[in-house]
């Protein structure tokens, strides 16, 4: 193993051990890794330069105070998460308890509060200055998404990750609203020629200027 790559290991273990165990002292995190102190504590020094890990000075009746270390609120991005198999499962139950019609339901909710918060970014501005936003808003959500105008005056818009994919790849609808508040907060024709849900290597959107959304002040 080379060198970074034992480095990275060795701090992966330690925010395992204070994710388990902690909030540990490096003396503590030395003996649990059978490596020196100096050695963890350089470690954890890293560690608190990401803002992955903090300390915390512990008093006590009788020598000198302890630091504690633990594990920051960022640091919880770096463990495995399974949101969209909660997010399936409270679906199905809906589906099997209501009936699809019932998620259709869910996701239109969904469009609606997302129009409403998303409408006020898109007022007096013209086309590509809300495809520019549109994109800035998707890549905020995590959805790495890019535009670009073609020559012939439209727009697109590629999203090239999909933080909702397995629901989406279950539930269409997702896609179907997606496009739909698209529409809505352009003010324009919006076409997916291409989808991750499907299989796509991105989600896809041709935009072409129409007629502006009844919930948009155009400067166009």
């Amino acid at each position: 193993m080379k060198k970074g790559q034992e480095s990275g290991s060795t701090r992966r273990h330690i925010m395992t051990l204070l994710k388990m165990k902690g909030p540990l002292t490096i003396g503590a995190l030395a003996e649990e890794l059978g490596i020196t102190e100096m050695g963890v504590r350089r470690h954890v020094l890293q560690l608190e330069q990401e803002s992955l890990a903090k300390t915390k000075v512990v008093r006590q009746a009788m020598g000198r105070p302890l630091h504690v270390y633990s594990l920051t609120e960022r640091a919880d991005e770096h463990f495995p998460k399974s949101y969209h198999n909660l997010a399936l499962e409270l679906l199905r139950e809906l589906d099997h308890g209501s009936g699809l019609e019932a998620v259709h339901v869910l996701f239109e909710g969904r469009r609606r509060r997302m129009l409403a918060q998303y409408s006020p970014m898109m007022e007096n501005r013209g086309l590509e200055e809300r495809v520019a936003e549109l994109s800035a808003i998707q890549n905020a959500g995590g959805y790495m998404a890019e535009w670009n105008q073609e020559d012939d005056g439209s727009y697109t818009l590629r999203e090239y990750n999909c933080p909702i994919r397995q629901v989406a790849t279950q539930y269409r609808k997702a896609c179907e609203c997606e496009q739909g508040l698209f529409e809505e907060l352009l003010g324009a024709k919006v076409t997916r020629s291409e989808c991750m849900a499907e299989g796509g290597q991105c989600c896809r959107y041709a935009i072409v200027p129409g007629a502006a959304g009844k919930n948009n002040k155009t400067a166009e």
